[in-house]
């Protein structure tokens, strides 16, 4: 998975799973430039950043069209606070909407034409949000099954000439898990919920993200590939009273 020569664009690219990213990428050899709207804490090496608020669409347009070439495109930037539906005001759950699946639109129209040219590849950043209830940020699991859903349109109206793929991302550990785990206590506890007995590793989705872009997948399109350790146990299986282990 060789991609000297490469440009590649990771949105959010600053921290957490976007850094992860943007650090795999460079480590295949391809020229990664980074966009968010602050620099990134610790520099990342071999990456350029670039300040970019994805929400701004002139801005966007202005960034790409000053871009001399572009192979892939990755657009992780995204998240959501805990917010429950009610008592929350709709302008909030709105932003959550542009952030996380209006944004990703807009910077894939327009990548599109460089993409076009360079036969290029598009890896959506989703997440198990959007295939199952998302109680406190309704919004943006919404936002996720939308976005993966743009994406299977994307690679059907794109094609032969851009691939266009989603990477359905799990419970990740970065520098910020304390926020939705809690302590070191807390993030054991939820790790032994995933069938591999972890958290995945920014890493993990990088690697994810530099096969969907590479020739080694030349002929995945329209495709979600779940990054997830297995998923989530179902909760039934520890509520039933038979075939319990002794």
């Amino acid at each position: 998975m060789e991609l000297s020569g490469r440009v590649v664009v990771v949105t959010g690219g600053t921290r957490g799973v976007g850094a992860g990213i943007a650090r795999s990428f460079a480590q295949a050899g391809a020229d990664v430039v980074v966009c968010a709207r602050r620099p990134p804490e610790v520099p990342l090496p071999k990456a350029r950043f670039v300040p970019l608020d994805v929400r701004d669409g002139d801005a966007v347009r202005h960034f790409f069209t000053e871009l001399p070439r572009l192979d892939v495109l990755v657009n992780n930037a995204g998240g959501a606070s805990y917010r429950l539906l009610v008592g929350t005001g709709p302008e909030r759950h709105l932003r959550v909407l542009e952030l996380n699946l209006l944004a990703p639109l807009t910077v894939s129209l327009a990548a599109y034409e460089h993409l076009k040219r360079t036969r290029g590849s598009i890896v959506m950043i989703g997440s198990v949000s959007g295939g199952r209830p998302s109680p406190g940020t309704a919004a943006y699991g919404a936002a996720k099954a939308g976005l993966e859903n743009l994406a299977r349109s994307m690679a059907v109206e794109w094609a032969p000439d851009v691939r266009v793929n989603t990477l359905v991302v799990g419970m990740v550990r970065t520098e910020q898990s304390q926020l939705h785990y809690g302590d070191a206590e807390g993030i054991a506890a939820v790790s032994r919920t995933v069938p591999l007995g972890r958290l995945a590793e920014p890493a993990d989705v990088g690697a994810a993200a530099v096969f969907l872009a590479s020739d080694a997948a030349a002929y995945i399109s329209g495709a979600s590939l779940l990054v997830h350790g297995g998923g989530e146990r179902p909760a039934f299986l520890d509520a039933a009273t038979v075939n319990k282990e002794t």
